[in-house]
């Protein structure tokens, strides 16, 4: 083999390793948005909470117990990922008609600074009556989010107002507060509400 042959293949084999992890970190931040999914399905999920419903009144992990629940982390600004995730839902839950009526939703700030209970009820009730939206004390909210695996991240914007990219995933825990399963940021509907059935049935 020539050298300029020897080469030219170690140049090619370069460019394949570069464009797999190119692949893989754009798979990992916009279809995954950073969810670690290194917890194992069938275990507790999460930490104790003591924050504040969308109504103003005290919630606290309790409300993960006794039913199914859908979890969904992100804020009221969020300019596609969240209305896009809170509207399906809300669209999964209608379609799902009774086989869903046992399933709690809730939707939890990570921007808690500009998301105060009256800015969460407006907006997640533009969506459906369905969903809960949790704010509250922001160390609380973060060291929540932390329990969830959930990953979240300013960003500055050039006007001096900021963003956030986070989590993109929903995830389903079971009656006894374990996790089963997410449904990803535009995961296939008829794949989502299958993941919903099973978790009413499981």
């Amino acid at each position: 083999m020539s050298a300029s042959s020897s080469v030219r293949k170690g140049a090619w084999a370069a460019i394949v390793a570069l464009l797999l992890i190119v692949a893989v970190s754009l798979t990992y931040q916009f279809v995954l948005k950073g969810t670690n999914n290194g917890f194992m399905a069938n275990t507790k999920i999460g930490k104790p909470f003591d924050l504040i419903d969308h109504n103003g009144n005290a919630i606290t992990e309790a409300v993960l117990s006794g039913k199914p629940s859908a979890v969904f982390f992100g804020f009221t600004h969020c300019p596609e990922v969240c209305p896009t995730t809170l509207y399906e839902l809300s669209g999964w839950l209608d379609a799902l008609g009774e086989d869903g009526k046992d399933i709690n939703s809730f939707f939890i700030t990570v921007d808690p600074e500009r998301d105060s209970p009256e800015v969460m009820k407006s907006y997640v009730e533009n969506f459906t009556d369905r969903i809960i939206g949790i704010t509250g004390n922001p160390d609380e909210i973060f060291k929540l989010a932390k329990s969830w695996h959930v990953y979240w991240k300013r960003v500055p914007l050039d006007d001096g107002d900021y963003t956030l990219d986070h989590t993109a995933s929903i995830f389903l825990v079971d009656a006894k507060g374990n996790f089963k399963s997410t449904i990803a940021f535009r995961e296939n509907g008829e794949t989502a509400m299958q993941k919903l059935r099973n978790l009413v049935k499981n």
